[in-house]
């Protein structure tokens, strides 16, 4: 099965540092699309120590990435990358399937899924 996003090396290494500093070395990442934000739907990343049946597993530099079954098709082709500015850092997110977002870059509609928009 092809991957469903692509996690740049700069990011996954920023998720091992996270993941050392949290004492979370054996979690897994999840990434996920949940309902809300300005556009209607909001990307999620958090540690997750359970995988389910719902679950897409996909390595990348050495983390283990767990996407819902569900979720993707709204992620598919989605790139995740850590850029480091002077100002300090942080994910960016570049999905395909968006078709507008927010100026926060972490709330987006697809054409097939738009959500429920939240005041922001």
């Amino acid at each position: 099965m092809a991957n469903v996003i692509k996690l740049s090396e700069a990011a996954a290494l920023q998720v091992k540092d996270m993941m050392e500093q949290a004492e979370e070395q054996n979690a897994f990442l999840r990434v996920a699309v949940k309902g809300g934000g300005c556009s209607g739907l909001s990307y999620g990343m958090g540690f997750e120590h359970e995988v389910t049946d719902e679950d897409q597993q996909e390595d990348h530099h050495g983390i283990t990435v767990l996407i819902k079954k569900e979720d993707a098709p709204i992620l598919n082709g989605t790139e995740i990358d850590y850029k480091q500015s002077l100002m300090g850092g942080g994910f960016t997110i570049e999905n395909p399937n968006a078709i507008a977002s927010c100026g926060c870059g972490s709330s987006f509609r697809t054409a097939t899924k738009a959500g429920t928009p939240e005041n922001c």
